[in-house]
């Protein structure tokens, strides 16, 4: 089952670790101060919720959460489509959709991890989603307010969750050994985790006067196999970005 659960936890951690590294690139460059400096908290929590995570296998004498993160292959990685996407001209619509089919899909994840019968995962579950809460009600808050605002602060907010949500969708794409997982209780079917994440987003995304479509297979032809280590056209750069201060000096210690 060491397969089954590093599947598990780097499909956690990766999302995590990358969209913390895509939060981070708002530093400086938020619309007001007040999300700048919140963007830079959800990066810095989210970074630090991938090294939990990755602690869980270092815990059972395998590789630390520094080697996990900075010296791995990128087919190693099993981080979602979603999370690996460039801030796109820096266009803080896109920025906050993301943001917020995202914190939804963490909510509904570690509700469910909060009853694994993993307890290490279930225990760091619990503490996790003390910190989430408070990035699910940042981004809960902008949709509302700003889908019912201007006019152009509605049609920009359309145009993101038009582009982004198949890559959401695809944040519950079924993972290896997912069968073997849901049978030892470590959680439930990512289908059944989808539906949860559609109930808790569409009366959100319904009152902020949005509309969403469920991807066709054809929408989700090419974004397919994340889970299973295909990565997308921008992992590269992101991870030559991310990792250029380790990899000038792979033996130091900090």
């Amino acid at each position: 089952m060491i397969e089954a659960l590093e599947t598990l936890v780097f499909s956690l951690a990766d999302d995590e670790l990358l969209i913390g590294h895509r939060h981070a690139e708002w530093i400086g460059l938020g619309p007001i101060l007040e999300e700048d400096i919140a963007f830079a908290s959800i990066a810095q929590d989210e970074t630090g919720h991938a090294q939990a995570y990755y602690q869980l296998l270092t815990d059972l004498g395998l590789r630390t959460p520094d080697e996990y993160a900075f010296r791995r292959e990128a087919q190693a990685f099993r981080s979602a489509h979603l999370v690996e996407l460039p801030n796109f001209d820096y266009d803080y619509g896109l920025a906050l959709m993301r943001h917020f089919l995202y914190d939804a899909a963490e909510q509904v994840r570690l509700e469910a991890l909060r009853r694994s019968s993993y307890d290490p995962l279930a225990g760091l579950a619990e503490r996790l989603a003390r910190e989430e809460k408070y990035h699910w009600m940042h981004a809960r808050a902008w949709i509302q307010r700003l889908g019912r605002s201007t006019e152009e602060a509605h049609l920009r907010l359309q145009s993101a969750l038009d582009q982004l949500f198949p890559y959401a969708w695809m944040l519950f794409e079924e993972m290896p050994y997912e069968a073997e997982m849901v049978e030892a209780g470590w959680l439930p079917p990512s289908a059944e985790l989808r539906e949860r994440w559609l109930t808790l987003i569409a009366p959100i995304l319904t009152d902020a006067q949005l509309t969403w479509h469920e991807p066709t297979p054809e929408h989700l032809l090419a974004l397919q196999g994340a889970r299973r280590g295909v990565r997308s056209p921008y992992f590269d750069a992101l991870y030559a970005e991310m990792t250029e201060v380790s990899a000038s000096d792979p033996d130091a210690e900090w």
